[in-house]
This record gives C-alpha cells, sequence and structure tokens, in this order.
C-alpha cells in the first residue's frame, strides 16, 4: 500500500458519516442548551471586542480574535471552499453556512472552558489553555487518571496536527498561487516561509498576537471589499447564486441531486477545517485573553466563527459560483468523472485556481496575482497560530519537568519541526499536504467535541453566571466557588486577589 493509499484510507475512516453527525448533532444540543447564544450573544460580542482587556500576561479580547482568526481564516477560505464544490456541488456552501451557525454555540462553550481552566505558564508568565488543560482539570477530582489519559492524548495529538500535518495544507497553497500568478519555483517559497516564519515564532505568544492584530485584520477586510466588487458587477448572478446553493443542498438540482450526501459531508468537513468550531483550537486563544469573566471571551470567539464562514467562506463562493468557474467531480478523485463542467477547464486543480479564474474573468490579469497574494498572508498568519498552538500543548505536556532548560530545548525542537513541514508543503503535491491536513483536523475534532459533550456543565453554569450579573447591572467578574465549579486555581486566587493584572509571573499550575 502506498504512502497514498495509505492516508486516504486514515481519511476516509476519521471522516465518515459519524463525525459529520457528531459535529451538526453537537452544534444543535449547545444551540439549545445556550438558548440561542450565537444569536441572543451578538450584542456581548461586540461589546467585549471594544472593551477587552490587556495585561503584561495576556492578551486583549481583540489580539485574542485576532489570533483566532488567524487561525482561521486560511487555505480553508480560498482552497477549501473551492474543493467543497468541486466534490460536493454548490450545495456544499449551504452545509457550511449550517455548521457555521450551530458551530458558533460550540465554539463558545469550548472557548469558555478555555478561559474557566487556563493557567500561566511557569516559564514564561503568558496564560495557558485548552482542551488538554480542561480535560485533566475539570472532573480530575472525579476520574484523575482517565481525565490526564484523555488530556494528554489530545495534546500528543494536537502537537503533531499542528506542527506536522497542518502547515502543509498552507505552505502548499501559498507556493501554488505564487506559482500561478508569477511563476515563482515552489522551492523559493519555502526558503521564503521558512524564514520569516521563524522570525515571528522564536518571539513568543507576545509577538505572534501583535503579528495578527497587525495583519489580519486589513487582510480580510481587502478580500471582502474585493469579493463585493465581483458582487456588484456580477450583481444579476445573485438569484442564480443561491439557487445553486440552496437546490444543490437538499437534492433539488437535477445535475447535483445525486451527490446531496456528498455536499453534506464536504460543507461539514471543509466547514469545520475552516472555522474550527469543535475542533478543539479556538480555546487556546481564548484562554490567553484577559478577561474579568470567561464568558466574554466565549462570546468573542463564537463572533470569530461568523467572520470566517459567514464573510470570508461566502465571498469565495460568491466569486466562484458567480462566474462559473468551477468543475463538480463525480466522486472523490481528481482528475475523473464530472457532473458539471462550467467556464473552467477540467484541468485546473480544486483550489486557489478556482478563485483566481473567477477574479480573472472579469479582471484579466489582477485575479491570480490578488488571490495569490491574500493566501500569502492568509496562510502565512494561520502557520503562525498553528505553531502558537502546538507551543501551548507542548508546553502543557513538559510543564512537570523541572529542568527549565530541557522545555525550553524541546519548545526549539518544535519550532525546527513546523518550519520543516512548511518547506515540505510547498514543495509537495496538493493532494498528500490536504490528506494529512484533513487526519489532524478530524482527530482534533472526534477528540474535543466527545469530550466537551461530557465537560459542558462548567460552561453552562458560567454563561448563567454571566447573564445573572449582568442583568443586576454589573460588570460581571467570575469566582468558580460560588458556581461549585472545581478545577479552576486560576479563577480562585484572582477571585482572593492573589493575582492582578500585570502582577510578578508566577506558576498558577505550580501550585495545583
Amino acid at each position: 500500500m502506498s504512502f497514498a493509499e495509505l492516508v486516504d484510507g486514515a481519511n476516509g475512516f476519521i471522516w465518515s458519516i459519524p463525525l459529520v453527525g457528531l459535529c451538526l448533532v453537537a452544534g444543535l444540543y449547545f444551540t439549545i442548551r445556550t438558548r440561542l447564544v450565537q444569536v441572543l450573544g451578538i450584542p456581548d460580542m461586540v461589546k467585549q471586542l471594544r472593551e477587552g482587556e490587556d495585561s503584561v500576561d495576556g492578551t486583549s479580547s481583540f489580539q485574542s480574535l485576532m489570533m483566532s482568526l488567524a487561525n482561521r481564516v486560511g487555505m480553508g477560505n480560498i482552497g477549501g471552499v473551492a474543493t467543497a464544490i468541486a466534490f460536493g456541488g454548490p450545495g456544499a456552501v449551504f452545509w457550511m453556512w449550517a455548521v457555521a451557525f450551530l458551530g458558533a454555540a460550540t465554539s463558545f462553550i469550548e472557548c469558555t472552558l478555555g478561559q474557566i481552566y487556563k493557567e500561566k505558564d511557569p516559564d514564561t508568565g503568558e496564560y495557558r489553555g485548552g482542551p488538554a488543560y480542561y480535560f485533566e482539570k475539570a472532573y480530575a477530582h472525579r476520574w484523575r487518571t482517565l481525565s490526564l489519559v484523555y488530556a494528554v492524548t489530545f495534546a500528543v495529538v494536537t502537537v503533531f496536527a499542528m506542527s506536522f500535518f497542518l502547515p502543509g495544507v498552507q505552505a502548499n497553497g501559498m507556493s501554488s498561487a505564487l506559482d500561478a500568478a508569477w511563476g515563482v519555483p515552489t522551492w523559493v517559497t519555502a526558503i521564503g516561509i521558512v524564514i520569516a516564519l521563524a522570525f515571528i515564532v522564536i518571539g513568543g505568544v507576545k509577538r505572534i498576537a501583535t503579528f495578527a492584530a497587525f495583519v489580519v485584520p486589513p487582510m480580510a477586510i481587502l478580500y471582502i471589499l474585493f469579493a463585493l466588487v465581483v458582487f456588484f458587477v456580477n450583481a444579476d448572478q445573485i438569484g442564480h447564486v443561491f439557487s445553486e446553493i440552496f437546490s444543490g443542498a437538499f437534492g433539488g438540482h437535477a445535475v447535483y441531486g445525486a451527490i446531496i450526501g456528498q455536499a453534506v459531508k464536504w460543507g461539514v468537513q471543509r466547514g469545520i477545517y475552516s472555522n474550527e468550531a469543535g475542533q478543539g483550537t479556538g480555546p487556546h486563544h481564548a484562554a490567553a485573553a484577559e478577561v474579568s469573566h470567561p464568558a466574554k471571551q466565549g462570546f468573542v470567539q463564537a463572533f470569530a466563527v461568523y467572520i470566517d464562514t459567514l464573510f470570508v467562506c461566502t465571498a469565495t463562493a460568491f466569486i466562484i459560483i458567480s462566474t462559473d468557474m468551477y468543475s463538480v467531480f463525480r466522486g472523490e478523485s481528481y482528475p475523473g468523472p464530472t457532473l458539471y463542467e462550467g467556464a473552467i477547464g477540467t484541468d485546473v486543480e480544486p483550489g486557489p485556481g478556482f478563485v483566481q479564474a473567477g477574479l480573472d474573468s472579469f479582471a484579466p490579469g489582477i485575479g491570480s496575482s490578488f488571490v495569490a497574494l491574500a493566501l500569502v498572508f492568509f496562510a502565512f498568519t494561520t502557520m503562525v497560530a498553528y505553531y502558537y498552538m502546538a507551543e501551548v500543548n507542548l508546553a502543557y505536556l513538559t510543564r512537570k519537568i523541572r529542568s527549565a532548560t530541557v522545555r525550553r530545548g524541546m519548545i526549539r525542537a518544535l519550532q525546527g519541526l513546523i518550519l520543516v513541514s512548511a518547506a515540505y508543503g510547498a514543495t509537495t503535491t496538493a493532494g498528500s499536504a490536504w490528506g494529512l491536513g484533513d487526519i489532524g483536523v478530524g482527530t482534533m475534532a472526534w477528540l474535543n467535541i466527545l469530550g466537551i459533550l461530557l465537560l459542558q456543565v462548567p460552561a453552562l453554569k458560567a454563561l448563567k453566571d454571566y447573564r445573572a450579573q449582568k442583568a443586576r447591572g454589573i460588570d460581571p467578574q467570575f469566582d468558580p466557588r460560588e458556581l461549585g465549579i472545581e478545577g479552576a486555581q486560576f479563577w480562585e486566587l484572582r477571585a482572593d486577589g492573589q493575582l492582578t493584572q500585570g502582577a510578578p509571573r508566577e506558576s498558577v499550575g505550580a501550585r495545583e
């Protein structure tokens, strides 16, 4: 069995119907349990972005959102949407919307948990948190061994997914787009990625947060504005685009009706890959924020899902469908037989090429260059965010090691691994890169969604507490002991006044 066949087999097993159903059912369940937090909480989302705090140890809510968007807004928003349309038809876009809407509630739960169970890094003093932390802490008083094993499993999977499996997808998207637009050799792109990435990741979370806050907003806004230009130029296609999406989503289209199952699968799969709700990535960024109540950052990260899918992914879908620059392939192979051949040639590989062709159709010579430039920023910031999450989980795995030298040495090794992965991804084929990326995303999603379904109670208690305090007209403050939440030592010390913004950097985890 070849390596490609092994990757395809593992991918098909992980991304089976049960995972697709789990993502949708979990999102629906959390939507009900939180009483439509993704809708009723929109005013809180906007308010927290405007009034978020900052400190020497944590990032502001806005910086945390930008770090999260740096991770969410990447190759999946361009190449991922194109791939979903290529194999699931335009109807896949509807299922991307559906998983985003439901996933916003899932994101609220997981990111609130990330805040509740965060701690300080013993070496840097920066806030650390994420699924590994809340899996270990939430029910350690009941099932200590099981909680620890599950947490370690997630941390190990995440370290490899974020440092080895996923960076290659982003690097491949960058090299492919630059080659198509300007003929830049892939090896040249690989060298440039390695140099730039090394400079950012060695600077730690503060440099990563500053970089993300500086780059992500103009990057995303410019891309959406360009899509709006296409929107108005092709205004007569608006009805056609939505007709293709909705009829394809429910099997009503004469051509796409035969692949409704593929539409659901690819829409959910690429939706999760793009907005990452439930995947367990958002909690890492949420935990880094300085807030007075965990629910505040839960609102912010739920809003990130909307920005990613409802704005950026929809912009990509409109460019592709309105210009008819796509083909829909039968089955899941490329190249292969097609259900539909649009204005684009079937020799164009599903991915950034669809978007580049769409923009070139009304602005010849500009589309390829613009998409290439957008992908450079999208993909690079995502790789930076990947490294941050890999580092957080490695810090979790090594935080009990007494030697700071050993811990720092392992961090340096991790930095080397992600640089190698990026260089390899930039020079390999797209199929291999996407296959490995899907394995990483799917495995993390399985572990995290099953985990938060069991650990949801603390997040729901935090939401109820936030709403109750807000109803009394006060700025919500969090004390886990009043809610019967155990294992949240950071917040207990904060409530007792032993931790304040800018306090001396010490290890809260060491006190546990």
